[in-house]
């Protein structure tokens, strides 16, 4: 049995055009831009923030699921990996203002969307630290 391309287990699954080297996620057999074949290509899931923004409302729902506690504002964004594809994923920080572009970051599979965090403690070496 195979583990589906979208499940967690799976890690995060890309392609790669075998015409001109671009890489896709999610997964797709088909290039969007060339049309050539694309490969399967497990991607590693280390990369850097390339932007980012804030959700301060409830998304709709169905599909949301309003957790218990209820919803509380949390950050989205684009991370480059260094596959050369952007991935957008939950950053799951501790602090919003702790967010920065640049940041490196390790996005996994989740359910639904995928997750990235922080490779360092959030706050740590940010741009807005004075230095001794």
């Amino acid at each position: 049995m195979t583990t589906p391309p979208r499940s967690p287990a799976a890690g995060l699954q890309g392609a790669r055009c075998s015409g001109c080297s671009v890489a896709l996620y999610p997964a797709d057999v088909t290039c969007p831009r060339c049309g050539g074949a694309a490969q399967p290509l497990a991607l590693h899931g280390e990369g850097t923030l390339w932007t980012w923004t804030v959700q301060r409302y409830a998304p709709k729902s169905p599909p949301y699921q309003e957790p218990p506690g209820g919803f509380r504002p949390f950050a989205l964004g684009y991370v480059e990996l260094v596959d050369g594809v952007r991935v957008a994923a939950v950053l799951d920080v501790d602090d919003l203002d702790d967010v920065r572009i640049g940041m490196p970051l390790t996005v996994t599979a989740g359910d639904g969307v995928p997750r990235a965090r922080p490779n360092a403690p959030t706050g740590a070496n940010s741009p807005r630290e004075e230095g001794p």
